[in-house]
């Protein structure tokens, strides 16, 4: 996979298209894993070696992940792992992927280096328009901190589910049956 650096990019948006709930194996923190564990049961995580992780169905896609008429909704959406909510981008304290000056952000008195993953669908290349650059980008960097878990900019805006603000789709266990 190729990090392109902040500055190359436009815009992004997500499209909902469940390309990362499928190529991409989610890692949980303990308190994560916890919240998944006594909501949906020990059988919807894995553990490797030394990590925890969300289970994966059959084809590879996330167990949490649903789709409803082409759109891809994420059944964890009001306890979405830190990882889901920062997905496609890399918020790191050094520039590890190149490009220094291209990925270089200023937050507060400390400079982030910030990366997209390019396989995600939602990136728009080009000019950074002002939004991304002072809402988007902001929110990943506020959500990566612990100073938010709200999203707003860094999430899907799916129309037909705004009516339904609390909306969440729940998985049903087998062993209730």
């Amino acid at each position: 996979m190729l990090f392109v650096p902040w500055k190359y990019i436009a815009d992004w948006k997500c499209k909902a298209c469940g390309l990362c709930c499928k190529a991409y194996s989610v890692v949980l923190n303990f308190q994560e894993w916890l919240k998944i564990v006594n909501n949906y049961g020990v059988d919807k995580t894995v553990s490797g070696l030394n990590k925890l992780f969300i289970k994966r169905r059959s084809d590879g896609s996330c167990i949490f992940l649903y789709n409803l008429s082409n759109t891809h909704i994420c059944g964890l959406q009001h306890m979405k792992p830190k990882a889901c909510k920062l997905w496609p981008f890399k918020i790191l304290s050094r520039p590890d992927f190149g490009y220094a000056e291209e990925a270089a952000y200023d937050f507060g008195e400390k400079t982030f280096f910030i990366y997209a993953d390019s396989t995600c669908k939602g990136l728009t290349y080009g000019r950074p328009a002002w939004e991304f650059v002072n809402q988007t980008l902001k929110e990943f960097i506020e959500i990566s901190l612990g100073l938010r878990s709200e999203q707003f900019k860094t999430t899907a805006d799916i129309p037909f589910l705004q009516p339904y603000a609390g909306f969440r789709i729940l998985s049903i266990r087998r062993d209730y049956f």
